[in-house]
């Protein structure tokens, strides 16, 4: 809970509209939660690995989006004051664990390899996926965490 007269620091804002003693601790738990997204990632990649369609990624990306969804539940909903939830868990270890960037790679891979079909298939199914994946999770928050409040 806040102190009074004390406002939560959104980890998005520029450094510079916030106090310098209030930024160490949100890049820290950043910090942290992004090596412990990173690492599920990777145990994911490893256990996922050898195949020609990226399923590692596509995984994480939508089990990802689905957190997301329940998480923006929670941060919105149920405890929209915690200073470290969200950039600890959304920002960090979600923002980790799901990769983008890898996708756009491997996209590019199956198109350079003559897999137009599947890279096609790759980049609408994992946008169709991920955005499905999010609203189901923020139905899947609210279902959990006590219905509409």
């Amino acid at each position: 809970m806040l102190s009074p007269g004390e406002e939560p620091v959104d980890p998005d804002v520029i450094p510079g509209d916030v106090p310098q003693s209030r930024v160490w601790d949100i890049l820290l738990v950043v910090a942290l939660g992004g090596a412990l997204g990173g690492a599920a990632r990777e145990a994911v990649n490893l256990a996922l690995a050898g195949h020609l369609f990226p399923w590692a990624t596509f995984t994480v990306n939508v089990v990802g989006s689905l957190l997301i969804g329940v998480l923006m539940y929670y941060v919105v909903e149920v405890n929209p004051d915690h200073r470290y939830v969200r950039p600890f868990l959304g920002v960090g270890v979600l923002g980790g664990f799901t990769t983008f960037s890898a996708y756009a790679v491997e996209t590019r891979g199956l198109l350079t390899d003559g897999q137009v079909p599947l890279a096609l298939l790759y980049v609408f199914g994992s946008l169709l996926l991920a955005l499905l994946a999010t609203w189901a999770g923020l139905g899947l928050g609210r279902r959990l965490m006590g219905g509409d409040r």
